[in-house]
């Protein structure tokens, strides 16, 4: 009787304990990953470069934690709970989390380099951590009274969904790097706790019950489509990060929140209660129809609506897909099987869309197709009883087949002659495309034409053109480029993302121009035109970004000029492609220097320049690595005594005159800052409105900068902010530098 009470006291707290257990070990490992992701950004520069190859290791690690616990959980439950506690114990070693002090070497491809620098820094801590989701629900279904553990795993992504938002909200804002280092040791520590006292609700001497049928292994195509209902959600996770950040708004919270709701749809899919799914399910397909359209829209012109519509249909067709994985659960005795299939769909998810879709396509071609795929897979049933007769009929076959042809045909007049969807005319062709899809439902690949016609209707036949005819887009690991001619070609624009990169006429006698940000009566065009007077006639200047290369436009005879670029393909689309020619007219000896900024200037001679113009942006993106107290340091180190420094802080949604400003009074910069506006004489596409930073530790050379403009221009003195201590590459937030009005308009940098 005693026996039976403890047990029965045991079994009371089980599952709070298993639940709060996997809840921390989730939260852990998605507080890892922004936080790892930051802490990496002054060794290995490039952000969306750090991101993405940081999701690619954590998927990779996240597959060996699952594969981990496939192959424990073939063991007696004693000996599992012992060989996971040992490793628990030799992975402490890797504590406090951080990372090793390595510095990405010069001539080494960061692609190939990040993931083992990640790897060998987090890699045994955040394997054994990932482990617990299958695991504990492992050893939480040992005992067949418990019930089913998949409701756990729900749970499990809560915690995960809670890490990864708490970071950007709470912790990043509140806590420098080392505090978060010391909070996720502490946490570390709770889990081995929480572990061991799951590992003593094993009775001694169970041996593990498998039901009927537990000792075959799953059907390959049960295992094909897990695998497959795995890997579209994980991918589309991905691709709609990067379609947001590449053509809709480029910042980093935007990052976190895809793989936010790509959790959350866990923790709907897989929860006891099946009707909030079974509604979401319902809801896709004809909201995929209706939401769809935005995919090849001009998604900046109103950003909020656009990333709104693609953040709910990522959530909506995760739920469908996860949920239409968990109707096909096995029994719990093959649930590592399960998992294991779910974290291989998710790599492969991954693999395509950080590694396979950049080199493939010139575009964020990812996102429709696998929004497509997403078509192909998601439950449907027919929107009217009416249809559902229809397609039963022998008609179906024929249907099948007339109902695509007429749509594309449809679409194809659409982009023939209507362009963009802007007419009445337009709409009700888009219009009759929806409707043929709705009349779709339940019709999979049939349904999933009529939205690729659809798409297509919406700007995906001028998408098309530009990658199949005009060759006028170049993608790579850094974003995506486009070129375009204007005003019948008059002149060129190059755009990154959606933020315009730099202007050339094509006229010879207009082709030295200076443009856009870089006017001659802006505040880099000022300091440019005085280099002479400030360095003398062999002045030494150097740009952090290269864009087209316009400010080259400035260069003098004697003068030495070097370009610091993160991007090969940038550097070959402004000297060697022959699209833009500044740098081969007006400066051709000029000296390109691969690599992020921040490391190339660090290993160049001290005081080796007179002027640095810091342009380096991706997209709108704003590189944090680049505007920390310790960036400013690096900066200094390589402008002589009387040098200059000139930051560029135009931007659409962050105010970054308070970042500049803390780094130039904590330094013992003298700093002015210029806001260019063109006036209604130059107002046009020539030149643009540009916000720039003059910076000097010498007064007299500030001093003698505001002189020397003879009026022009205003430069005014910049002074802090009362409460904000700038950034440092241990303590930096976003958050408090927001402009939330510019959200709304989607105005341009």
């Amino acid at each position: 009787m005693a026996d039976v009470a403890l047990r029965r006291g045991r079994e009371r707290f089980a599952r709070p304990l298993f639940l709060i257990t996997v809840v921390v070990g989730s939260f852990l490992l998605f507080l890892t990953q922004p936080m790892v992701a930051r802490m990496a950004l002054p060794r290995v520069g490039g952000a969306p470069a750090v991101w993405n190859s940081a999701m690619l290791v954590y998927q990779a690690l996240l597959l060996a934690g699952y594969a981990y616990a496939h192959w424990l959980s073939r063991l007696k439950p004693r000996r599992q709970a012992a060989i996971h506690i040992v490793l628990f114990a030799l992975a402490a070693l890797w504590l406090p989390i951080g990372l090793r002090p390595d510095i990405l070497p010069a001539n080494v491809e960061p692609a190939l380099w990040v993931p083992w620098f990640l790897i060998s820094s987090i890699g045994p801590l955040f394997l054994i951590v990932s482990t617990q989701a299958p695991l504990m629900q492992r050893w939480y279904a040992l005992e067949t009274s418990r019930g089913e553990p998949y409701p756990l795993y729900a749970a499990s992504n809560l915690g995960s969904f809670a890490g990864l938002i708490a970071y950007p909200l709470v912790v990043e804002p509140l806590l420098p790097l080392h505090a978060q280092s010391s909070l996720w040791t502490g946490g570390y520590v709770l889990l081995v706790l929480l572990v061991a006292a799951c590992a003593l609700t094993i009775p001694a001497g169970l041996a593990e019950q498998r039901p009927e049928g537990a000792r075959e292994r799953p059907a390959a195509r049960q295992v094909a489509i897990w695998i497959l209902l795995a890997a579209v959600p994980s991918g589309l996770m991905l691709s709609t990060t990067t379609h947001l950040t590449t053509d809709i708004v480029a910042m980093p919270l935007l990052w976190v929140l895809p793989l936010g709701l790509y959790l959350l749809s866990f923790v709907v899919a897989f929860a006891t209660r099946r009707r909030p799914t079974e509604l979401i399910t319902l809801l896709v397909p004809p909201l995929m129809l209706i939401t769809g359209v935005v995919t090849f829209s001009r998604s900046a012109q109103n950003p909020v609506y656009s990333a709104t519509v693609e953040l709910l249909l990522l959530f909506t067709v995760a739920v469908a897909l996860h949920g239409e994985m968990y109707r096909r659960r096995p029994a719990p005795a093959q649930l590592t099987h399960f998992y294991l299939a779910m974290a291989v769909g998710g790599m492969v998810g991954g693999i395509f869309c950080a590694i396979v879709a950049p080199i493939i396509f010139d575009w964020t071609w990812e996102h429709p197709l696998l929004l497509l795929a997403a078509a192909v897979l998601v439950p449907q049933r027919p929107l009217l009883e009416l249809f559902e007769r229809i397609w039963a009929s022998r008609a179906a076959r024929w249907l099948a087949i007339v109902i695509p042809l007429v749509a594309f045909g449809l679409s194809a007049l659409a982009g023939a002659y209507f362009g963009w969807i802007t007419g009445t005319p337009a709409v009700l062709v888009g219009m009759l495309v929806l409707l043929l899809g709705l009349f779709s439902l339940g019709q999979r690949w049939v349904f999933a034409l009529c939205l690729a016609a659809l798409m297509l209707c919406y700007g995906g036949w001028r998408m098309l053109s530009d990658s199949l005819i005009h060759h006028n887009r170049t993608r790579s690991y850094f974003g995506v480029y486009t070129v375009e001619d204007y005003a019948d070609g008059a002149y060129r624009m190059l755009t990154h993302g959606t933020t315009l990169h730099g202007l050339q006429f094509l006229a010879p006698e207009q082709r030295r121009q200076p443009t856009t940000y870089y006017a001659p009566k802006s505040g880099v065009g000022l300091v440019m035109q005085q280099a002479d007077y400030l360095y003398g006639n062999q002045a030494r200047i150097g740009v952090v970004g290269l864009g087209t290369g316009t400010l080259s436009c400035y260069a003098r005879p004697g003068q030495q000029w070097s370009f610091f670029e993160i991007d090969p393909s940038m550097v070959a689309l402004a000297t060697r492609s022959g699209r833009f020619t500044f740098v081969r007219d007006c400066a051709p000896q000029a000296r390109m220097v691969l690599g992020d900024a921040r490391l190339t200037l660090a290993r160049q001679p001290k005081g080796g320049l007179d002027i640095l113009a810091l342009d380096a942006f991706s997209s709108d993106a704003v590189p944090i690595h680049l505007l920390t107290r310790e960036a400013f340091q690096v900066y200094a180190d390589a402008l002589q005594p009387k040098g200059m420094l000139l930051v560029h802080i135009s931007n659409r949604y962050v105010d970054l005159l308070p970042v500049v400003a803390a780094s130039a009074q904590s330094g013992g910069w003298h700093a002015v800052i210029m806001d260019y506006s063109p006036d209604f004489l130059e107002a046009g596409d020539q030149f643009s409105r540009s916000i720039w930073i003059a910076l000097s530790r010498n007064p007299d050379n500030i001093a003698e900068l505001i002189v020397s403009n003879f009026g022009q221009q205003e430069w005014r003195v910049v002074s802090p902010r009362k409460g904000f201590d700038g950034w440092t590459d241990d303590y930096a937030s976003i958050l408090p530098l927001l402009k939330w009005d510019a959200f709304e308009f989607g105005l341009s940098k």
